[in-house]
């Protein structure tokens, strides 16, 4: 086995020979150091990487990417790898590939200049009539360029490329209910103006979905196309267009409503605390739980409830049929409904770096 110092050395290194130089999947990561993916390996994994997070050294995000720290990051940009001086190298002659471009157009120019110049004195007047076209070209061209950067509000609904009706409006589901509005605009490349969580009016309860206005029917367009069934923390996204119903007051007046006053508690789309939950109901001794990290485990879940003295009889996950990959959720079940109550007390805390969402099952 690995020992802890030469496993937080691999771990570091890894991270600064990754493709951004600086940040990994965790589960890629783990790969990526360990010989032997065995039960004894992996946490031995996890504590090397609780100890750099101590450290300061690395950060997880919600995600479940390793991240090195500014500091980390400082200390690996000052090391004189043989990686830097060749980049030195090549930036050094681009420079230099350069100036002799400039240098070379620099004389070609002149050269046309001179030609110019001698056909101005030979044909004055056939010379003006070309400088005339080529001015009137110029501006046809600005016009075409000034069209196409057009902000004008009446091409917000402008029938487009794979958009006929000009729909600004869409369906958005799948959504992880550790979402955000940062997040999500983000996601859908900055065009959101109006965004609208749907939830259950009573309870607050985030449904994992939202409508949401863009700029334009070119942005909604582009969405669909490049966006629609990729993957945002961990979920394929759903889009659809959605134009708005007849008399519906859309888009709102305020830039996010939600459905319940929890909904968006605390930052996130599904908000957190037992008030997030559905009715339990009668005698229920089983949870729900979702949006876990890809690295929890039987031991982990049962310690995490144990912390509120809720003792598991039983934990059941849950798999995509097709691929066997985890799908971040599953049901626990508990040895009467006092634990139970107990355990959905943690319901938003963060467990293994993700708010944990939890709901009553039967």
């Amino acid at each position: 086995m690995t020992s802890s110092t030469d496993l937080v050395s691999s771990i570091i290194d890894a991270l600064k020979a990754s493709d951004n130089g600086k940040s990994m999947n965790l589960k890629k990561l783990r790969s990526s150091v360990l010989t032997e993916e065995d039960k004894a390996s992996k946490k031995q994994f996890k504590e090397a990487v609780k100890q750099l997070e101590k450290d300061e050294r690395v950060s997880l995000s919600s995600d479940g990417e390793l991240k090195l720290s500014k500091s980390e990051r400082k200390s690996a940009d000052d090391e004189p790898t043989e990686k830097k001086k060749k980049s030195k190298k090549e930036k050094k002659q681009k420079k230099e590939k350069k100036s002799k471009k400039r240098k070379d157009t620099a004389s070609s120019d002149d050269e046309k200049e001179s030609k110019k110049q001698k056909k101005q004195d030979e044909t004055p007047e056939e010379e003006d009539d070309d400088d005339v076209e080529e001015a009137n070209g110029d501006a046809e061209n600005n016009n075409e360029e000034a069209e196409a950067q057009s902000d004008d509000p009446a091409d917000k609904n402008k029938p487009c490329k794979n958009n006929p009706q000009g729909i600004t409006r869409l369906f958005i589901g799948n959504l992880p209910f550790a979402i955000t509005e940062t997040t999500l605009n983000d996601f859908l490349n900055g065009s959101i103006t109006h965004l609208k969580w749907i939830t259950d009016k009573e309870t607050g309860k985030f449904y994992g979905s939202a409508f949401a206005e863009l700029r334009n029917s070119k942005d909604a367009a582009k969405c669909m196309q490049e966006i629609n069934g990729t993957q945002l923390m961990g979920r394929p996204i759903k889009l659809n267009y959605a134009p708005p119903k007849d008399l519906e007051d859309w888009p709102p007046k305020s830039r996010v409503i939600t459905g319940g006053k929890v909904a968006n508690a605390g930052g996130q789309a599904g908000g957190k605390g037992i008030k997030a939950m559905s009715v339990k109901p009668e005698g229920c001794s089983k949870l729900f739980i979702g949006n876990l990290s890809y690295e929890i485990d039987d031991e982990g879940i049962t310690k995490f409830f144990m912390t509120v003295d809720a003792e598991i009889k039983a934990v059941r996950w849950l798999f995509h049929q097709d691929s066997g990959d985890f799908k971040g959720v599953g049901y626990v079940d508990f040895w009467n409904t006092d634990a139970c109550e107990k355990a959905a007390t943690l319901n938003g805390k963060n467990l293994l770096g993700r708010p944990i969402r939890i709901d009553w099952a039967e």
